[in-house]
């Protein structure tokens, strides 16, 4: 049976952790395409943030080669990014060990998710076993930082959680202090998004994703099977 692991690598030298400094009130995801060769191309979603101010960030930035707007919903979009630099030029200053990070994406570990921060990256992947999982954590911990958040055998139950990005949860936080939840509501939804510097259309879609995670990680693990 299969471990399924939530870490965070530091390493400010990794893809597009300088567009998350541009973005600070944005959350980005990234997937890579390992099997386009030495530069595998990114699909990378944005959830809130300004168009302009997205796409300036990936203009700007020094390992963005071309990008391409290929969907959008709401306030989230939904980007293919062609790196200027391949994972050679781009880290290997700051790793020591490039044949090493070759073979960990050949290895029996599938990365599911990667949250790009401004110091790094933060992933959930699933390994074959743990020591397959050693050895990318032992790569990690010789070559940058590496935090290890949660580590469960496959299919095993989750210690319960919110789930919430720090960016839901200070949206919620906010919300509440201010009395938008109340009945009759103390703040209305313009008041919430001046406290955050916010559009109200950004602050009401970070609520309701935030209360859509809260209901699938609490309640919605509670309620019995539908019936045919």
């Amino acid at each position: 049976m299969g471990l399924v692991a939530e870490f965070e690598i530091s390493c400010e030298a990794l893809p597009l952790t300088g567009v998350a400094a541009d973005l600070p009130d944005a959350a980005i995801t990234l997937e890579m395409q390992f099997n386009h060769g030495n530069r595998p191309p990114f699909l990378v979603t944005v959830q809130d943030g300004s168009r302009r101010a997205i796409e300036d960030a990936f203009t700007d930035a020094y390992d963005v080669g071309e990008w391409t707007l290929v969907g959008q919903a709401g306030e989230t979009r939904r980007y293919q990014v062609l790196p200027a630099l391949s994972l050679e030029e781009q880290l290997g200053e700051r790793l020591d060990d490039l044949e090493g990070l070759e073979a960990l994406a050949t290895a029996g570990a599938i990365i599911e998710r990667i949250d790009v921060l401004p110091d790094g990256w933060r992933q959930t992947g699933w390994f074959t076993d743990r020591e397959t999982f050693r050895e990318f954590s032992s790569f990690w911990q010789r070559n940058a930082g590496f935090q290890l958040h949660r580590l469960t055998r496959e299919g095993e139950s989750e210690p319960p959680g919110d789930g919430l990005t720090d960016r839901q949860d200070e949206a919620l936080r906010i919300a509440y202090e201010r009395g938008y939840f109340d009945i009759p509501r103390g703040a209305s939804l313009e008041d919430v998004a001046a406290e955050l510097d916010l559009s109200p259309s950004s602050v009401s879609e970070r609520l309701r994703r935030a209360q859509t995670r809260l209901i699938e990680e609490t309640v919605a693990t509670t309620w019995p099977p539908l019936g045919d």
